[in-house]
Order: structure tokens, then sequence, then C-alpha cells
């Protein structure tokens, strides 16, 4: 089978990427770039003004000196940086797919891996085309339109409804399918987008410290845990009561209770699912998760939540993998911490296929009559998702120290040898802080301090945290004007909280934290091209969302789905709500 489509269409597409990158190292769209990126212009000529002013000294104290002028050249700035980098990405991609449409069109077709490879590449190539117009255009449009009218609206409907890039993106795909639909010569590359976003979740486990994956993690399997047995037990006893065929309950718990699809396809053979049952289960979930993925990050606005509790929220009561992803960085599109937080939760559900699918098989074996016994193992090896294993192995070597220096942590790691001197604390600084030890050291402000200590149990290495601790991360800090350990940063900012501390001095605190961490350049390139893996992959996602899959749920399966699915979202938020606090 030959399944290359010959059609200029790639050719034409990298010619538009070459010609957006021309014009952006060209100048020509520099009034247009100064709209879009708006902050990042201001920064821009406040810097140029700054340099030529310099300059202009710099030649004024040459020729007073009868020497020459001095050759000097303005760093570039974010505004430079951000068109050099579209610039940077639109040739090199435009390049490619220049070749490979010249490629296309003068190949004779003939039958072979190189065609199958080759037939992948339109698709990718649109998808990718969109990502661009989406993140350099329609996001930064939307941003500006948000803000132009918060004056009139009283908000910014932009950042409440989540119009940024990745939501953008998922719309977009939908409207291309439902309206347009998918061109032929780039079916085989649109199949490729959940490739993209699995290998988004591999990557991801390199971002990971030790540190951060032992506190999520135990938070993770606590309330995943509840959620997926309880979801899978909601679903078997509503499905019972409702006399609905036990091959669709069981598939139906597992999706609805564990990852989604990936959950249903593996579970289906253990309780041998019909194709209708496994597609009515697959159009609930799509149903529910693409609900959730657009509704999610609104309430978690609305609701002033952080990264963690959002994370810990979508995590748990999304019910798709690839939705979970969407509502993170829909949320927080200009980060990945809400992601990173999500899918731990995502991974430990994950995790919880395994005893799902023996519980199932089980339950199906007794409520099936004349029910056939499966290999559960042979499936379990068959169906469980690759990537989860990807994104440990990926973490194990993270923690090794592969990709980053060790102890890092929020993509950061702390080194008290790269503080710049510049960046220590000056007079001013030391000056609140010794105010500060003062004002502790006194009967009552040692007694406010051992209350708070007590209270948020704060930690020194093994033992609880004294005023004396304090006393001394203090003194030390005033004495080398910059954090010297860890556990000071930590002792210190836990303080910074304490309520009646001085702002000066909490500022100064703050200020000597932020010199000390610094971010790694390996963690900065890896989230740069995770939020391209993942723009990519949601686009092809919102082009996988068509009018038939959402069709295919309903009756009583739609019932069910819909009971649990609003139970497990509620539940979710009030747990997060409660118990969750933002302590990563």
């Amino acid at each position: 089978m030959i399944y290359t489509r010959k059609s200029p269409a790639l050719l034409i597409i990298g010619l538009v990427m070459l010609t957006w990158g021309w014009l952006n190292a060209s100048g020509s769209l520099d009034g247009m770039q100064a709209w879009l990126q708006r902050s990042a212009h201001a920064e821009h000529v406040k810097a140029q003004a700054k340099f030529d002013a310099e300059l202009r000294a710099a030649a004024a104290r040459a020729a007073a000196e009868g020497v020459p002028a001095p050759a000097m050249k303005m760093p570039p700035s974010r505004f430079d940086e951000a068109k050099a980098g579209q610039a940077r990405l639109s040739w090199i991609f435009g390049g490619l797919a220049v070749a490979c449409g010249l490629l296309i069109l003068l190949r004779t077709p003939g039958r072979g891996h190189v065609d199958y490879y080759l037939s992948v590449v339109p698709g990718m190539a649109w998808m990718l085309l969109i990502a661009f117009v989406v993140r350099w255009l329609l996001d930064p449009v939307f941003a500006n339109w948000g803000r132009d009218a918060q004056a009139t609206l009283g908000f910014n409907f932009a950042t409440i409804f989540n119009f940024n890039y990745v939501v953008l993106g998922i719309l977009a795909g939908i409207v291309i399918v439902n309206v347009f639909g998918i061109p032929a010569w780039a079916a085989n590359g649109v199949r490729t987008a959940r490739l993209f976003l699995k290998t988004g979740v591999i990557l991801l486990g390199t971002l990971y410290s030790a540190t951060e994956l032992l506190q999520l993690g135990g938070l993770s399997v606590a309330m995943i845990g509840a959620f997926v047995l309880g979801s899978v037990w909601i679903v078997l006893a509503l499905g019972r009561r409702l006399r609905t065929d036990n091959s669709m309950t069981a598939v139906l718990s597992a999706g609805m209770g564990v990852c989604g699809v990936s959950a249903t396809v593996a579970v289906a053979p253990v309780v041998n699912a019909k194709p209708s049952e496994i597609a009515y289960t697959i159009g609930t979930i799509l149903m529910w998760g693409v609900g959730g993925m657009f509704l999610f990050p609104t309430v978690g606005h609305l609701l002033g939540m952080g990264p963690v509790q959002f994370g810990a929220w979508a995590g748990t009561g999304i019910l798709n993998s690839a939705q979970v992803a969407g509502a993170a960085l829909a949320f927080d599109p200009n980060g990945i911490e809400t992601l990173k937080v999500a899918e731990i939760f995502n991974i430990t559900r994950v995790l919880f296929l395994p005893l799902i699918a023996l519980w199932l098989a089980a339950w199906y074996v007794r409520h099936e009559a004349g029910a056939a016994r499966v290999d559960l193992g042979h499936v379990l090896f068959a169906k469980f998702p690759v990537f989860v294993l990807g994104f440990l192995f990926m973490f194990l070597l993270s923690s090794l120290g592969a990709f980053t220096p060790s102890g890092h942590y929020q993509g950061k790691y702390f080194s008290a040898d790269e503080v710049k001197r510049e960046k220590r604390l000056d007079d001013r600084d030391a000056a609140a802080l010794a105010g500060a030890l003062s004002q502790l050291e006194s009967p009552a402000g040692r007694a406010a301090l051992q209350a708070f200590l007590a209270a948020r149990s704060i930690h020194v290495g093994q033992h609880h945290a004294e005023p004396e601790d304090v006393s001394t991360a203090l003194s030390g800090l005033i004495a080398e004007r910059q954090m010297r350990t860890r556990a000071q940063d930590g002792l210190l900012a836990a303080v910074a909280r304490l309520p009646g501390l001085d702002a000066e001095a909490r500022a100064a605190i703050e200020k000597a934290g932020k010199a000390a961490w610094h971010a790694s350049k390996t963690i900065g390139a890896f989230r740069d091209w995770l939020a391209w893996l993942f723009a990519f992959g949601l686009i092809g996602l919102g082009m996988q969302i068509t009018g038939k899959a959402m069709r295919q749920a309903g009756g009583v399966p739609l019932f069910i789905g819909g009971v649990v699915g609003t139970l497990k979202a509620i539940g979710s938020l009030l747990v997060v709500l409660l118990f969750v606090r933002e302590f990563v």
C-alpha cells in the first residue's frame, strides 16, 4: 500500500514558515511584534534608550580624552530574543518542510518504510504551522484584548476563560476537524499527536527531583487510591442497579475510575467487552473529559488555586490522561509546575491499573454466567501504557544527575558559590534583618516565634526548629550577606511568613533566597521543548474531538458516567481545598 499523497501542501507550508522567519529576521514585522509583545517591547525601548545614553556618554569621554570611541554592542533584549527564536524555528522546520515537500513531488511513489514515514511529514508540518500561528499570533492577541477590555468588563476575560495558546490550539483543532475536515494528505501526520503527548510526559520525568516526587507521591497515592477505588465501586453498583450488561459496566468502571481511554482499552479484553460498549465508554469519557478540560481551569482561577492544588484536582478529577495535560497547561500556560503536579497524580492513577483489572476480572467472572477466563498477565503486559515506564526511567536518570545538577528542586538548584556580589544583601537589608532579629529575641517575639514554629511543624534536619535556630540563621545571613546552606534558606523562608515580621526584613530574606537559587540551562531547554511538544500534541487532540465521537455517548452509560464524573470532580475539589496546601 502506498501511503504518501502527492500534494504541494507540504512545500507551501515550508515556504510560509521560511517567509515568516525572513520577515522577522529582517525587522519587517517589528511594528506588529511590538503590539503583540507589548511588555517585552516596552522593556526593549527602555533598554535601547539606556544603551544609547551610555554610548553617547562613552563617546563624549573618549573625545575628551582624545582616544577612539569604544565599540559597544547592546545585549539582546527579551524582544530581540523572541523574534530571533521565531526566525530560528521557522527556518529549521521550514527548510525541512521544503526539502520533504520537493521529495514528495519529485519522487516516484513506491511501497516501503520510506513511503510510510514520509507520509506523516505533511500532517506534522501542518499541525506545527497551526501551533506557530496559535502561539505567536492568537495567544498574544487574546492576551492584549483581555487586558484592554479589563477596564470595561472589570475582569480579564482572556485569563478567566483561559484563552491561551493551549485552549486556542485545542479549539482550532476542534473547529478544523468538524467544519473543514482533515485533508487526506495530512491524515497520517495528525495521528502522531498522541505520540507527541506521550513523549512530552516521558520527558517530563527529567524535571522532577526526588524531594518533589516523595512529597507529591504520598499525597497522590492517598487521593488517587480513594477516588479510583471509590469511582470503580460506584459504577459497578449503579450498573448492577440499572441492569446494564456486566461487560459494559466493567469497562465503563475502568474508564471512569482509572485513566480514561487507556484503561478502557486495557480492561476491555479482560471482561470481553463488545466494540459497541468500548465506543460508548470512550464517548462518555471524551464528553466529560473535554468538559472538564475547559471548565476546571476557569474554576481554578476563580477559586485562586495554586499549582499544587490545581494539579492535584485536575490529575484526580479529569477522566482522561490527555485532557489532564490540557487542563494543567490551560491553567498555567507559561510554566510547567502545574503540569508536573497533575502528571504525578495522573501517572499514579495508571499505576492502579493492574489492581483494578484484577478486581474487574474477578467481578466479571463472578457475575457473568459462563464467562471465560482470560490470561490477565498477558493482557496487562500487552496493554499497559508504556509511557509510564518511560517517565519512571527518565526520572531515575534525572535523580542520578544525568540532566541536572544534584539537589535541583522545581527546576532550580541551590549554590551559595554562584551568588554574584551585586546580588548580595546591602547595608539597608542587613539593618532591616538586624531589627527583625532584635524583635524576635525579645520575650514577646520569642514566644510568638516559638508558637509559629510549633504550629507549622518546621524542622531543621531531624529536630523541630527552635528560636535559637532562627537566631543563628539570621545572624549568619546578616554577617555573610547571603544564604550559605539550603537548611538556612528553608528555615528563613518559613520565618518570612511569620505574621508581624517587618516587611523590609521579609523582602531581604526573599532577596537572599532568590540569589542563591539558580536555574539549570538544561532544565530551561527541556521546558521550552516540552511546551512545544504539548502544544503540538494538544492541537492534534482537538482534531480527534469529532461530533461523531461525542455522539457515541448516550443512554444509561452516559447517565452513570455523568453521576460518577460529577461526584469525582466535586469530591476531589473539596478534598483539595480542605487538605492540600501549596507546599512544593
